[in-house]
């Protein structure tokens, strides 16, 4: 399953996703992370105590190999310069697995507290005035579309913040979207955005009370999320340690309890895999007809083989 982790800056996403990720590791579960915000760390959240650093490159740095890589032998796919960020899979494509053994993830995961993780770049000095930060969650996207997770496998992704995480249509690549949610007007003001879209799409949504103190607090984020709200975490003085690169002790039971909910309401979810190989190609268009073949000098629109079947079936 795929979960996504979005919220306001500094609500607690990036912790969460760190948390997440770490719990279904110390279970035994398979999971991947990926760090696709602007901001870079979800490795320190991973390994508070720091003792090593992320050294595997990152995805946005090598997205021509990928595209290489992913478009394979799909006829439809002339040359990783005809390929964008929302060419979906075909006949042919490089179908991946989560932590295969397949270039991409030789390449680019390293463990991180004892989490596998891949990051997306940061948004550096040669990109100011030139580039958009969305053009590097491109390698994310085109992994997501051509990957096929199964049954008891993680992919946890800390998402770009706030209404940024629209600007692609990455943000339907999920089964499952984790909002973070401070107990403030501003803390709730990026779920009103996110749940219209998430409506508009289908796309499942629960909300995460972050940094409740008490009663106030929980009776805030109900009457502003309503059913959306899953579950909350406390205050925690065990993340406010792990953040100063010093974590004391353990996380604690009631913030534990609350991963647990979390990974419930992940594992309830259904797999749809044609809902999100439509999205995939709906976006497709989308960005072909707005910029991308006048971009390439192509008809994109060429490249949606109709008569491929997303899933399990298509490692067949």
């Amino acid at each position: 399953m795929r979960v996504a982790f979005v919220g306001k800056g500094g609500s607690g996403k990036t912790t969460l996703s760190a948390l997440f990720a770490r719990e279904l590791a110390r279970s035994g579960a398979p999971v991947l992370a990926i760090d696709g915000d602007i901001n870079q760390h979800l490795a320190e959240a991973l390994d508070p105590a720091g003792t090593a650093d992320f050294t595997a490159p990152p995805l946005a740095g090598h997205l021509t190999d990928i595209k290489d890589l992913l478009r394979g032998t799909n006829p439809r796919i002339p040359s990783a310069e005809a390929m964008i960020k929302t060419t979906p899979p075909g006949r042919g494509s490089r179908l991946l697995r989560p932590l295969g053994d397949d270039p991409l993830h030789i390449r680019h995961v390293q463990r991180v507290g004892g989490v596998p993780l891949m990051v997306t770049g940061e948004f550096d000095e040669s990109d100011l005035g030139v580039a958009c930060y969305h053009s590097k969650l491109g390698a994310v996207e085109l992994y997501l579309s051509h990957l096929v997770d199964g049954p008891g496998e993680y992919v946890v992704v800390d998402m770009t913040a706030g209404a940024d995480a629209f600007a692609s249509g990455l943000f339907t690549r999920f089964d499952m979207t984790f909002l973070v949610a401070e107990p403030t007007r501003k803390g709730v003001s990026v779920y009103r955005q996110y749940r219209d879209h998430a409506r508009e799409f289908g796309i499942p949504l629960a909300v995460i009370g972050n940094k409740v103190t008490g009663e106030d607090d929980l009776l805030f984020l109900k009457e502003h999320a309503g059913d959306d709200l899953l579950t909350h975490l406390v205050l925690s003085p065990w993340v406010r340690s792990a953040e100063r690169g010093s974590p004391q002790g353990d996380l604690e039971d009631t913030n534990r309890h609350a991963l647990h909910v979390l990974r419930e309401a992940v594992d309830t979810r259904v797999k749809d895999w044609p809902a999100l190989h439509r999205h995939a190609v709906e976006f497709h268009l989308r960005n072909a007809r707005a910029w991308a073949d006048a971009a390439t000098g192509r008809d994109l629109a060429a490249q949606v083989d109709p008569d491929f079947v997303p899933g399990p079936a298509s490692l067949t």
